[in-house]
């Protein structure tokens, strides 16, 4: 195995540099680097390392290319930061404000479509926020950096083509100017500067990284399509025939271009053999047949209620008899004379596939079983419980005859990349089924296993022939050098020093969406190095994590990311998953390492996964979090004076120094959401929850605070210094900005009705139709609904005709009534219409009414810790989160633990402050343990 995967890089024409050393070739310099990383490995400590992979030291070795790859942690990255360390420009050039617009960009690209991934960003999405956050020269760290894209993007920031073909101008010093959206802020103006960014690439999995170098190394691509040529002429020289199938009477060949296979069922009725393609498929309409006829009883049979039919063999890897599933074949696409032709297979045919299953494969293929996992499950269950056995046995005897001869990872790259279209998951779809662009094998659909009942088998000399040109293309558009560093291993764990990264971009897995390690063990059985699943961050049934484990080891990645960024620098995480449980872990698990989100936006990736474009209830849109490092003054002064007030509007103060002034879409202005009152004070609490801190104020304290300190505009908060960019953006907008409220819990519903009566103080009669149509399917499970009278007498007060009328509701009123206008407060016919209206209280009055609404929630939490019983089936979220904040502020986490026990998961996850107290509550009992 070891020789078959020796690299034999393309041999540099001259001496080259690397980390200050010259050597007369690249051969001579990753030869120096094999030897030191060969002296690394027998280091147990080295080994020891989380998230280190599978495989022993001569598997690591020959996929290696040291110091810029290595298929383990890479001991090269503090000697790589050095080397990367000069800045081009002073500091504050650096962006504040995060990159606030939506990203659209499509798949269709050379780069992209090199090879396959189950997911993938767009490299030219993630130029835009490299481009946004970092100058030329700046470092760029991707901890989950999958087929390496954040590198390209990293690199081709300095590549005028490439930038200017995302919308963006670049003047004659390298000035890139970005054009407005709309028409509020017209024009083009200084965006970036071009040159190449430096990147710094991990992930768990050696499959991942072994892509990712071959998109980002130095190697030269230009040869790998004759290079393929001349492995193809071998190999079919001794396997063509494989491929070859009758034409005519005459028996003249023709050569196959790929082979329907069939499942064979047996009849419950009568026990006879039924050929699925031949019985249960109309060919002409494209679909399964819902009824059809036994073809040897007559029996009205349904796919469902079919039996699987069963074959015995011999397993020459093994020596063992196994029992898998019966197949047979039941077309052929063939090529003859430049056309193509379709037959049912003959004797011919079917006397090479005899042939060829009597065969003994000389070759070397990975012998190895698959793991018993969340996906595997299916293939297992039909006895493929081996790498091999998802390969027909022409596929596999002519892959890895390709493969042996696949003498450097270009080669093995385009080989590896052809799988999901060459195994027995990929499905069958004639082109008279579908669109006549797509092709007639459909991929295994992205995250699964699934076995088809009709599988196509494709002809591997034309895969291989395909992925190499895909592969060449991509890889000479990609324009590498060697401004990438990658290494394999866990996220929580880099070899790095502190704040030595200028900017972070993230796409982590996001709890069951995919099965990373599974899904990848076709791949590293070939290259012989497996990823450590310990440190997959996943929820996974087989593997025994659940969604904390999930965000506990999420927490630790963010945390390395915290310690690696620079003060003052931007995180991106691009979020994909449909489940609040999942997006809550995440923004949790991002705060808790110390990070503050400063926006939430989309990316949209143009050509959806399988499952977003069929799903209805799939997102069609990623979500982009942009969140920040505090500054390192913000942070030694919450040191030096603790959690006073002062450190409060310190906070508040930075907060919204980093926050977007504007943002608008197609000519609108949008209410920026992280500027709400209420969100920025759910960002300092959490502020001062991770630093173990009692918040000193309470809710109405801070928002009267925010009122006397900072400036309001159409609901949302700002610095002095930037309601000016707001005012004049605002002049020109058709309309104010609106907060959309959406009322699914008590808090929700409280937050509606002070906006609502805020701008119309309404009596209940007239309140009580508006707000029952706001309680629609949305309501939480498990969150019992408050009475409206009740939310109003905790919340709001009332005007009972007892002095003048307040100034809100006079104001409302000689606003919106015409007899009503120019009238005193104290005036009768004022007082009149004023009498039973709710209103929103004064900050001093409300202060009043918190006091009181937190003694009576506190008072329901005892009554919560008192319940008989394991379960609360339903509960007041706001007692649950009033209870929490005071148990943790007492360092009752105890209370907190148990009460969190009482309540279905679901709701705990699905909470974002409750699983902030929750998550501190468990990290400070471990603390002190």
């Amino acid at each position: 195995m070891n020789d078959q995967l020796k690299l034999d890089g393309v041999k540099s024409s001259g001496p080259v540099e690397c980390f200050g050393m010259i050597f007369p070739s690249e051969d001579s310099r990753r030869q120096h680097f094999l030897g030191l990383l060969a002296e690394k490995l027998k280091d147990p400590t080295f080994r020891n390392q989380e998230g280190f992979p599978k495989g022993d030291d001569d598997a690591i070795l020959a996929i290696s290319d040291p110091p810029y790859y290595t298929a383990c942690p890479n001991p090269w990255l503090e000697e790589f930061l050095e080397g990367g360390s000069e800045r081009h420009l002073p500091d504050e050039d650096h962006k504040k404000e995060p990159f606030a617009a939506d990203v659209s960009e499509g798949k269709n690209d050379p780069i992209y479509n090199a090879h396959s991934y189950h997911t993938k960003v767009p490299h030219k999405a993630i130029m835009r926020y490299v481009l946004h956050y970092t100058q030329p020269g700046d470092m760029v760290f991707d901890g989950f950096c999958g087929t390496g894209m954040t590198g390209i993007a990293a690199r081709l920031c300095g590549d005028r083509k490439t930038v200017e073909s995302l919308g963006y101008r670049v003047s004659a010093d390298g000035t890139i100017l970005a054009k407005s959206e709309d028409a509020i802020h017209p024009g083009w103006k200084p965006f970036s500067r071009l040159g190449e960014r430096k990147a710094i690439l991990n992930d768990l999995s050696p499959a991942a990284t072994f892509i990712a170098k071959n998109y980002n190394s130095s190697d030269d691509g230009a040869a790998l399509e004759s290079h393929s040529r001349e492995i193809l002429n071998d190999v079919e020289s001794r396997c063509g025939w494989m491929y070859e199938t009758t034409h005519g009477k005459a028996g003249t060949k023709g050569r196959i271009n790929y082979t329907v296979w069939s499942d064979v069922f047996s009849c419950r009725e009568c026990t006879g053999e039924i050929v699925f393609w031949d019985e249960g498929v109309d060919p002409d309409g494209g679909q399964v047949k819902e009824t059809f006829p036994c073809p040897h009883c007559s029996a009205d049979l349904t796919k469902r209620n079919l039996d699987r039919a069963w074959i015995g063999r011999l397993d020459p890897a093994t020596g063992e008899v196994i029992q898998q599933v019966k197949q047979t074949p039941v077309l052929i696409n063939y090529s003859f004379g430049g056309k193509r032709y379709e037959k049912k297979p003959d004797d011919f045919d079917l006397d090479v596939i005899r042939r060829i299953d009597s065969l003994e494969i000389t070759d070397w293929f990975p012998n190895v079983s698959l793991p018993k996992g969340d996906k595997t499950i299916e293939p297992i269950r039909l006895g493929l419980t081996r790498v091999h056995h998802l390969y027909t046995k022409r596929s596999l005897a002519v892959f890895s005859a390709l493969y042996a001869k696949a003498n450097s990872p270009l080669l093995q790259l385009a080989l590896l990349g052809g799988y999901t279209v060459g195994l027995r998951t990929a499905r069958f779809l004639p082109l008279r089924w579908i669109q006549k662009d797509t092709g007639p094998m459909k991929p295994h659909t992205a995250g699964t296993m699934y076995i088809p009942s009709i599988s196509g088998e494709q002809n591997w000399f034309n895969i291989f022939k395909s992925r190499c040109t895909a592969s060449a293309r991509g890889i000479l558009s990609a324009k590498r050098t060697t401004q990438a560093l990658i290494s394999t291993g866990s996220a929580s764990s880099i070899q790095a020093p502190d704040s030595s990264v200028d900017y972070i971009f993230l796409d982590p897995p996001f709890g069951s969406n995919l099965m990373y390690s599974e899904l990848n063990f076709l791949w590293e059985a070939w290259l012989g190095v497996y990823t450590h699943t310990r440190a997959e961050a996943i929820e996974s049934k087989s593997q025994g994590k659940d969604l904390s484990f999930y965000r506990k080891i999420m927490t630790d990645c963010f945390r390395e990311a915290y310690r690696l960024l620079k003060p003052g620098r931007w995180v991106t995480v691009e979020f994909s998953n449909t489940q609040a449980s999942v997006w809550n872990a995440i923004q949790t698990s991002l705060q808790e390492a110390g990070f503050v989100v400063a926006n939430v936006s989309a990316l949209d990736k143009k050509q959806g996964s399988f499952n977003s474009v069929n799903n209805k209830t799939s997102v069609k849109q990623d979500l982009v979090i942009s969140a920040y490092k505090p500054n390192g003054g913000l942070e030694e002064r919450f040191i030096n004076t603790g959690g006073s007030e002062e450190n409060v509007w310190g906070f508040v103060r930075s907060h919204l120094s980093y926050l977007p002034t504007t943002k608008s879409r197609q000519e609108k202005m949008e209410f920026i959401t992280e500027r709400d009152p209420r969100i920025i004070f759910d960002r300092m609490v959490a502020w001062f929850v991770r630093h173990n801190t009692p918040v000193p104020l309470s809710t109405q304290e801070f928002q009267a605070g925010l009122t006397q300190r900072f400036a309001e505009r159409d609901g949302m908060v700002f610095l002095p210094e930037q309601v000016g960019e707001y005012d004049r953006s605002r002049a020109k907008s058709e309309g104010a900005p609106q907060l959309e409220l959406f009322v699914s819990d008590e808090r929700s519903a409280i937050d509606w009705l002070t906006d609502f009566l805020r701008k119309r103080p309404s009596t209940y009669q007239d309140l009580q139709p508006e707000f029952f149509g706001q309680l629609g399917a949305g309501w939480r499970k498990h969150e019992v609904r408050p009475e409206l009278s009740r939310l109003l007498e905790d919340n709001f007060l009332i005007y009972s005709e007892a002095g003048d009328v307040p100034s809100q509701i006079h104001s409302y009123l000689s606003t919106n009534f015409k007899d009503l206008r120019s009238l005193e407060k104290e005036d009768p016919r004022l007082k009149a219409k004023a009498k039973d209206r709710w209103f929103v209280p004064d900050p001093s009055k409300a202060r009043d009414l918190e006091q009181k609404r937190e003694r009576s929630l506190l008072k329901e939490f005892e009554d919560y810790k008192s319940a008989p019983g394991r379960r609360l089936k339903e509960f007041r979220l706001e007692v649950l989160r009033a209870g929490f904040k005071t148990a943790w502020a007492a360092k009752d986490y105890s209370t907190i633990i148990g009460i969190a026990q009482k309540i279905p998961e679901e709701a705990l996850q699905e909470d974002e402050k409750l699983l902030l107290w929750y998550d501190q509550a468990l990290t400070r009992m471990e603390a002190n343990a």
